[in-house]
């Protein structure tokens, strides 16, 4: 798992030192692939229940699961999501952070900065014995401290052999509820976190949700392991 996330994240940190305004999305996809492939790895998305791509790239009011297009180029002040998931020897590790293009207002700004926190403060809450639900309380009480939303529809999930296993860890809770965690547990913390409303809608190419409101929506993500007194992220270059 260790491996796996390291090769996530020197794949993601290698994107995004080049991302700059002229991209297409398209390209961060071709960058991926070369990357992980160099690594020895494959982009665990390129097919996943017919998903086009090998990278998730969402870009301003998108949530989550963007698909890459040569005609979306970015723009100075764009904000994007690039999310990254490799599987190396059977393994996965997944990845994402939202880069800022140029120069972005202050508005995109804070929120990148609160999305960023957010999971800092979710991955703050785990440890053997604690409850799934410490997590998204964690997370929800900083985006509310801060103004702004934390989508509900989506969240974090196990992972190990495969990408996507039990449990689905929300990025909203109650603390004490929940299932309650044990070392050795691998899950992913990946808050959405919305300027404007929580409430987001999937677009009809059946992949691509956005902000029901048209506002701004920023993600971070790191895999990490359960420990008896905290985590271990996979998912650090």
């Amino acid at each position: 798992m260790h491996a796996a996330g390291r090769a996530a994240a020197d794949t993601l940190t290698h994107v995004g030192r080049q991302l700059a305004p002229g991209m297409t999305t398209a390209d961060v996809d071709r960058l991926v692939t070369e990357h992980t492939r160099s690594l020895g790895g494959v982009p665990a998305q390129f097919g996943y229940h017919g998903f086009p791509a090998s990278v998730c790239t969402s870009v301003n009011h998108v949530v989550c699961h963007g698909i890459p297009s040569a005609r979306h180029v970015l723009s100075d002040g764009d904000i994007i999501n690039v999310d990254v998931t490799t599987q190396l020897n059977g393994y996965h590790g997944d990845t994402s952070q939202t880069f800022i293009i140029g120069d972005a207002s202050e508005a995109a700004r804070r929120v990148v900065d609160v999305a960023r926190r957010c999971r800092a403060a979710g991955i703050a809450a785990v440890r053997h014995g604690a409850r799934l639900g410490d997590i998204g309380a964690a997370i929800e009480a900083l985006a509310r401290a801060e103004g702004c939303s934390v989508v509900r529809d989506y969240g974090g999930h196990g992972i190990g052999r495969a990408m996507h296993q039990d449990p689905h860890v929300s990025h909203v809770g109650v603390p004490g509820k929940g299932l309650r965690l044990k070392a050795g547990m691998a899950i992913t913390i990946e808050p959405m976190i919305n300027l404007g409303s929580p409430d987001v809608e999937q677009l009809d190419d059946g992949w691509t949700v956005v902000t029901a409101d048209g506002s701004l929506s920023a993600q971070f993500e790191h895999t990490l392991i359960v420990t008896p007194t905290g985590a271990e992220i996979t998912t650090l270059a």
